[in-house]
């Protein structure tokens, strides 16, 4: 695996300068270089550390206040630079969505990963048996929702031992319940009970748990999003206490898992991880994983929602930021800025244009009111300014603009690599993506 202290940096990679030597990553701070100075090309995705080390330390500590461990969704960043910062700063595990994604946070030091998605694929099956067999202190768990994908478990295990294969691979399987409309889950409690019945009485899966996702039903409503999600928890609560009651858990194990918690309103999800009854102690486990960057609109407007039920005065910080430069200001009104689709978020909605700065100086200032990004070509963004602004406030040729983004999932999979800065722009690190 690529490390801080091995991993190479070159003119291959998009942002890194074209004319210079390679460096290795945890020599880049050597160079003095700095964003605002144009010393490297942009667009440029850049992580500010000071916003990191808080947003890291603050869900640590948020977490043990509330009694829960955190298993931190690397599928945001998938990172191994990251992924290390956030198991040492005490994550009890880590969440992916693929077994791709689940090997780059074993290879990252994880020995607790939660894929919160069904696996149904032979090479996917295969995948996990080989990590498993190669690393004796790995615990993984995965979501079953139907008989349908039990038996292809079931099937795979048969031709594995038809073909001369030795041992019996046993996976820890969590049951998921979903949200009618929504993604993937058993829908009623019956169904739930019925696939929990037939995992018991199956030789290739132990049933560790339960697992849901709440982020499918929020819609930024305080009042809304905590009826919805109350719902759940309560019909995740009563599946638990069902199979509790059958006796369905996996025989020999000292805890039952219950994990939940998106990256939007992982407080009400609490009351489940924290549940209380069972024949077993819970192991109750949040999988937030936008929290380690935060950003500047979707998730910041949950989360204000999260610091007034909280009673919090402040939490998470924005630490993802892109810089981009002014290459062409064509008609009043309108200046193209030199990124795209291919460099930044737009799923949920435009970059939003935070600071900007003259070419090659030493700070930057918040952008005149009325800058907004209107749309995004894969290498252009139209940036909409008050033509009747005076000129000292528009956009020039030139100018460097730092946007925030909405959902940093969607921007750290544009990007090989990202420079750590500090506050003033500094370059003082580096991490690379493995998407």
């Amino acid at each position: 695996m690529k490390t801080e202290a091995t991993w190479l940096l070159d003119a291959s990679y998009k942002g890194f300068p074209p004319a210079v030597e390679p460096c290795l990553a945890d020599a880049i701070a050597e160079r003095g270089w700095n964003v605002l100075a144009g010393d490297l090309p942009l667009p440029l995705a850049v992580l500010r550390r000071s916003a990191l080390a808080h947003n890291l330390a603050w869900m640590q500590a948020y977490a043990q206040r509330k009694g829960v461990l955190l298993a931190p969704h690397g599928k945001t960043t998938m990172s191994p630079e990251l992924f290390a910062q956030q198991l040492a700063a005490g994550a009890w595990g880590l969440t992916f969505a693929t077994v791709f994604q689940a090997r780059a946070g074993v290879a990252a030091g994880a020995r607790r990963i939660v894929i919160a998605n069904q696996v149904v694929c032979d090479a996917d099956l295969d995948g996990l048996d080989d990590l498993l067999a190669r690393h004796a202190d790995l615990r993984l768990w995965f979501l079953v929702d139907s008989r349908a994908q039990l038996a292809l478990i079931e099937d795979w295990a048969r031709r594995r031992g038809a073909s001369g294969r030795k041992g019996a691979r046993v996976f820890d399987v969590l049951l998921e319940m979903g949200i009618p409309g929504q993604r993937t889950g058993c829908r009623h409690l019956e169904e739930a009970l019925d696939l929990a019945r037939a995992i018991r009485a199956s030789g290739v899966a132990r049933l560790g748990g339960i697992e849901c996702y709440e982020g499918g039903v929020a819609r930024c409503d305080s009042e809304h999003d905590a009826r919805e999600v109350t719902a759940l928890v309560r019909r995740v609560t009563e599946a638990a206490r069902a199979c509790d009651a059958e006796a369905l858990w996996a025989p020999g194990e000292a805890s039952v898992l219950l994990t939940a918690g998106g990256s939007a309103v992982f407080d009400l999800v609490l009351p489940l991880l924290r549940m209380q009854g069972l024949s077993r102690p819970v192991l109750g486990v949040l999988r937030s994983g936008c929290y380690v960057t935060h950003d500047h609109g979707n998730y910041m407007r949950f989360l204000h929602n999260v610091e007034r039920r909280e009673g919090l005065d402040a939490s998470l910080r924005p630490a993802l930021t892109v810089w981009t430069m002014v290459q062409s200001v064509p008609e009043s009104g309108l200046a193209l800025l030199t990124c795209g689709r291919r460099d930044v978020s737009y799923d949920i909605e435009m970059p939003i244009p935070l600071r900007r700065a003259g070419r090659a100086a030493s700070t930057a200032q918040a952008v005149p009111p009325g800058w907004s990004i209107r749309a995004l070509n894969d290498q252009h963004a139209y940036l909409r300014f008050d033509a009747a602004a005076p000129e000292a406030e528009w956009p020039q040729v030139g100018n460097l603009v730092e946007l925030g983004i909405s959902h940093p999932c969607t921007t750290f999979d544009k990007w090989r690599w990202m420079p750590v800065v500090e506050d003033d722009g500094a370059v003082t690190g580096a991490i690379h993506t493995r998407f």
